[in-house]
């Protein structure tokens, strides 16, 4: 409140009077690493659509010297946003001649391999698949 007036200040008269506007400016739009809200929101929604790989998935794809292409990995990821949309929890993505287990809740390829490897063709403790 302003005594000689005897009235409340603006928002704005507020941030003129007790703040340096480069300061205000500085701390608004940038992050100590120089990169805007947007930029960074940005980056964590798409961060948050692509699956990541357990140890396990991981160690199984170099033992069995998969190495997926960024046009598999696309169609991986779309994989497992469809599962989700349908509502599946454990979902077999089969992706060319490679097949992956998918925690769609956690977005995480649990295990991969290609599906001649496959003992018999029986995939377990999934609800759902998804070829893509």
């Amino acid at each position: 409140m302003d005594i000689n007036t005897n009235r409340f200040l603006s928002i704005e008269e507020l941030q003129n009077r007790y703040l340096n506007n480069d300061k205000k400016q500085n701390v608004s739009s940038r992050t100590s690493e120089g990169n805007s809200f947007q930029d960074i929101l940005t980056r964590k929604s798409i961060e948050d659509t692509e699956v990541k790989f357990s140890k396990h998935a991981a160690n199984r794809l170099a033992s069995r010297n998969i190495e997926l292409t960024d046009a598999q990995m696309d169609r991986l990821n779309q994989g497992a946003q469809k599962a989700q949309m349908k509502g599946i929890r454990e979902s077999l993505v089969l992706v060319d001649s490679l097949a992956f287990i998918v925690n769609v809740p956690n977005n995480t390829v649990v295990t991969a391999m290609n599906s001649d490897e496959t003992e018999d063709n029986i995939f377990t403790n999934i609800d759902g698949a998804v070829i893509i």
